[in-house]
């Protein structure tokens, strides 16, 4: 089955090499809110920059630190790359598998944010509108695997 919107399958194991350490400094930087790199520190042009400060910085040069841009910029490089490479044999199977996943990702994601929007509030919901960003193509990749893998042992069994 031909696709025309998927990467070359070449590009899944660089996106694992991206995604790996990056969702490990990902996490590093939501556990120690203050981690960040002193070198990244740098002088950009911003659309908008704190909402919560008093003065709202709007389309100027403001100093600020990309350690948080870069690691969610790689973040979602990698499971990007993960996500939406073919596989080595790429069939009807892994076709409705792909879009099974995808679909089962955007319910899940969905439910997860309307639950959210029931028991979260203030600063707690901008925080869960940022990590949902990344749920849906965290969860597609996990179930779209998983179920590779599970469908590989069974044909293990088979034989």
């Amino acid at each position: 089955m031909k696709t025309r919107f998927l990467l070359p399958s070449k590009f899944k194991r660089f996106g694992w090499i991206i995604l790996i350490p990056s969702s490990i400094l990902g996490l590093l930087k939501l556990i120690f809110i203050e981690f960040s790199l002193k070198s990244l520190d740098m002088k950009m042009f911003t659309i908008c920059s704190d909402l919560t400060n008093s003065q709202q910085f709007k389309f100027s040069f403001n100093k600020v630190n990309l350690t948080g841009n870069i690691i969610g910029i790689l973040f979602i490089l990698g499971a990007v790359m993960v996500a939406f490479s073919r596989e080595k044999i790429e069939d009807e199977f892994i076709s409705k598998n792909r879009l099974e996943s995808f679909l089962w990702a955007t319910y899940i994601n969905y439910a997860i944010l309307l639950f959210c929007f029931l028991f979260f509030y203030g600063t707690c919901l901008l925080y869960v509108m940022i990590f949902n960003v990344f749920t849906l193509i965290i969860v597609f990749i996990i179930r779209f695997h998983y179920i590779l893998y599970r469908s590989s042992k069974l044909l293990q069994h088979e034989k």
